[in-house]
């Protein structure tokens, strides 16, 4: 067909999409710590939206499953939390084969197999050949496991094959980071199985050496860098960590560059008397760390309804934030308290849920161990993630580039002051005076009448030498935290 000329040869048009923003980090999100054997050491950790999924992966009478409960027990209900695997025995070393179709689960597929065949290593020697597997008797997949491991013992392989419903694993007798495992391979003699039971390096995945027993803070941080959704983190294990690994978790979390909040559920009744100084929240307490709370209960996860509640704060709405004072916890008991003995868990920084003479039971003060509230280090932790990230798009989304000059200056300005919008938005920030020293025109006892006030000094000002490393001048931000009521005095004066 004849055509006539491209209209582009005059009209030259070139399209370009802005790329995607990055996300903000979320702040409603529990990473349970536990120690059952479920989730792999590979695998460290696995998201839950539902209690319903945590039971079917852990049961009804796991550790992890009560935290969950609790958690997931909270009205408004938080969206998701993680469970995280903290090893307490060593473990060996691991293959997991690819996950099998429903068509390739098929017993039929497997029961044609008289003289089935593999070959493997472990312990880094070389590898050996697995042979004589017939499945022809065998009526599921937990049958083919069992030959194989029958199989395996012949060969005096030092490994077992498990069925787990979609996949086939095969892990090491020996434990610790020393134990190794390979892919399958084809033996020598037999019908090659390792295809079909996807272990190969072209089905299964990377094989995992052995885990080491590991402290809490090892654990700790290995969820660090398995994931940098969990904002909330507790334990729930069979058994807990001792006080002094409970401070050294602590001492961990506080110097956290990406911030997280550490909850630590004290039983010892001991916390309840004011002559008793070594207790976990007198300890934390007298650390003065921001990052990690307290909650006496005899519950030992109590703090997992805390945070249940403390995690359905959407950051995005109108008028959002909460204290965490006056708030429920479903699922625990609330505690009778003496007045003396509620002083003193006030004294030492200690959160409870306890019950008043009115029929009504509470959590009381919702404060961090250091001096702060939740609901501060809780807001403030989203509010430098949101500035960080938009100042971060700004850069990263400009066609072209932001200059070094007053007007491009303020534009990083105007960004930082939609952020302040938005903590006034959600009710963290809010009018009032400010009571702090000043910089720019802010002086003390300023009205900010807008709950923040941004100064940045002039680009003529700026010394070249930090000019030359194309580095902004600095922002500054003051910011009045709306706060929040929790006590007050009634005065009534009566005339007859």
């Amino acid at each position: 067909m004849t055509q006539g000329l491209s209209v582009g040869r005059l009209i030259r048009t070139s399209v370009s999409i802005s790329p995607l923003a990055a996300q903000r980090r979320g702040f409603g999100t529990l990473l349970i710590a536990g120690d059952s054997d479920v989730i792999s050491p590979a695998e460290r950790l696995r998201t839950y939206t539902t209690l319903e999924s945590v039971a079917g992966d852990f049961g009804t009478t796991a550790p992890e499953y009560y935290a969950a409960q609790l958690y997931f027990g909270q009205t408004p209900r938080p969206a998701q939390c993680q469970i995280g695997r903290w090893v307490t025995s060593a473990t060996g070393a691991e293959l997991l084969c690819g996950t099998l179709t429903a068509a390739e689960q098929q017993i039929a597929n497997w029961t044609s197999i008289t003289t089935g065949s593999f070959s493997i290593a472990v312990g880094g020697a070389a590898a050996v050949d697995v042979t004589g597997i017939d499945l022809s008797a065998e009526t599921n997949l937990n049958g083919v496991a069992s030959e194989i491991n029958a199989a395996l013992t012949t060969a005096t392989v030092a490994a077992s094959c498990e069925w787990t419903g979609s996949r086939f694993i095969f892990t090491t007798t020996a434990t610790g980071a020393a134990a190794e495992i390979s892919f399958l391979g084809a033996a020598a003699t037999g019908t090659d199985i390792s295809a079909q039971l996807k272990g190969t390096s072209a089905t299964g995945l990377p094989p995992v050496n052995g885990f080491d027993v590991e402290t809490p803070v090892e654990a700790t941080a290995a969820f660090v860098d398995a994931s940098a959704v969990w904002f909330g983190y507790m334990f729930a294990a069979s058994t807990m960590p001792g006080e002094a690994q409970v401070l050294a978790v602590a001492g961990f979390i506080e110097g956290l560059d990406l911030e997280r909040v550490y909850g630590v559920t004290v039983t010892d009744t001991r916390v309840l008397d004011a002559t008793f100084t070594t207790d976990m929240a007198s300890q934390l307490s007298d650390l003065g760390y921001l990052r990690t709370f307290t909650q006496y209960s005899q519950n030992a996860y109590a703090v997992a309804s805390f945070m249940g509640r403390a995690f359905s704060v959407n950051f995005n709405a109108n008028k959002s934030t909460i204290t965490m004072m006056y708030k429920q916890e479903p699922g625990v008991v609330a505690a009778y308290l003496t007045e003396t003995q509620a002083q003193t868990l006030k004294a030492k920084r200690c959160n409870v849920f306890v019950n008043y003479i009115n029929d009504t039971a509470i959590v009381q003060y919702g404060v961090m161990s250091g001096p702060a509230y939740f609901d501060e280090i809780h807001g403030l932790s989203w509010f430098k993630d949101a500035l960080q990230n938009a100042e971060y798009n700004l850069l990263y989304q400009s066609k072209t580039k932001i200059p070094q000059t007053d007007a491009g200056q303020n534009q990083l300005i105007s960004i930082a002051a939609g952020v302040c919008a938005e903590a006034v938005n959600n009710g963290l920030v809010a009018p009032g005076q400010w009571n702090s020293d000043g910089f720019g025109q802010l002086e003390r006892g300023d009205f900010l009448k807008t709950g923040f006030y941004i100064f940045s000094t002039p680009m003529a000002l700026q010394d070249q030498s930090i000019r030359e490393t194309r580095t902004a001048p600095p922002i500054q931000i003051a910011l009045k935290l709306a706060g929040a009521i929790q006590e007050l005095d009634l005065l009534v004066s009566v005339n007859r």
